[in-house]
């Protein structure tokens, strides 16, 4: 179970830990996924500091942004919610939300495999609200107009850091069906307080890169280090560092066995159940889509 350090209603919208530097047999790896492709590297004035003023690709073109409403409620704006034809054909589409922090319920984690190397993989997070809607925080490399995400360049200062806030569909449908690519859906153990403290936690964070942007790295600074340094910050025990965190499709693993996942079942079948790209195909353009993908998930009601 998570042990927050301080009471879940101590709250505030902007801090971030730091993870440990990753093992050289990750590194080693990272360096064997770039294989003999030619890197386009940018120029050493891009790469002096990092920048909000780029030429953005098309889907990292608006940040988004928290601020807290006179009636105590949050306003978030730029909410993403692509309609995609395929993974580079889509329009982009925004919204802003106003809700209560006491409206979010739970937090799912989602891992997401790297095709041709499966100990690698992207995180990410997905808020349900009272309401059963969802929403999503990603963070990714900002990429600029033609750029390509390469490991070895994450390294070095090549890419901007950025959070997606986004409507869950977009995030998973855009994995799922444009990508092709595997995603798996975990129910974590976090109560309704801590879940909302981690949403207060991501949304200074979302704050903070507005107005101090940051470099992505492929180790120290990426999707799944900069969740377990929010965990973190809302832990008496700390999670420790884990060569689980440096090759991050091992991450569900460790999560489950530091307690952040359902433990009532063995994890190899935690782990089948937990992938839901049949559903999501299935129901892609269900309106009900969030819970009709969580079907197999321990405790919830199956399709009627």
């Amino acid at each position: 179970m998570w042990t927050p350090n301080k009471r879940d209603s101590d709250m505030r919208l902007p801090g971030i830990g730091q993870v440990r530097p990753a093992c050289a047999l990750a590194l080693a790896i990272i360096v064997a996924l770039a294989g003999c492709k030619p890197l386009k590297v940018n120029g050493l004035a891009d790469r002096v500091a990092a920048s909000n003023y780029r030429d953005w690709s098309p889907q990292f073109s608006r940040l988004p942004y928290a601020s807290a409403l006179p009636d105590g409620r949050v306003h978030l704006t730029n909410v993403r919610n692509n309609l995609y034809l395929s993974e580079l054909d889509f329009v982009p589409q925004y919204y802003d939300r106003d809700f209560d922090l006491q409206d979010v319920q739970s937090v799912d984690f989602i891992l997401v495999p790297f095709q041709d190397a499966a100990y690698m993989a992207h995180t990410m997070v997905s808020f349900r609200f009272t309401d059963d809607t969802y929403l999503s925080v990603s963070a990714e490399i900002r990429t600029e107009k033609g750029e390509e995400y390469s490991p070895v360049l994450g390294l070095g200062r090549q890419y901007e850091l950025t959070y997606v806030v986004a409507d869950e569909r977009d995030l998973i449908r855009l994995r799922t069906r444009h990508r092709n690519a595997e995603v798996f859906l975990y129910r974590t153990t976090a109560t309704a307080g801590q879940a909302q403290a981690l949403l207060v936690e991501m949304l200074e964070r979302v704050n903070r890169l507005a107005s101090r942007p940051e470099f992505y790295n492929t180790v120290t600074n990426n999707c799944t280090t900069n969740v377990v340094n929010h965990v973190n910050r809302l832990r008496q025990n700390k999670l420790t560092f884990s060569w689980q965190v440096a090759l991050p499709g091992y991450s569900d693993k460790y999560a489950y066995d530091q307690g952040l996942l359902d433990r009532s079942v063995p994890f190899e079948e935690l782990k089948r159940s937990a992938r839901i790209n049949d559903l999501a195909d299935v129901h892609y353009d269900d309106p009900a889509f969030s819970r009709l993908i969580r079907q197999r998930i321990s405790g919830l009601p199956a399709d009627p």
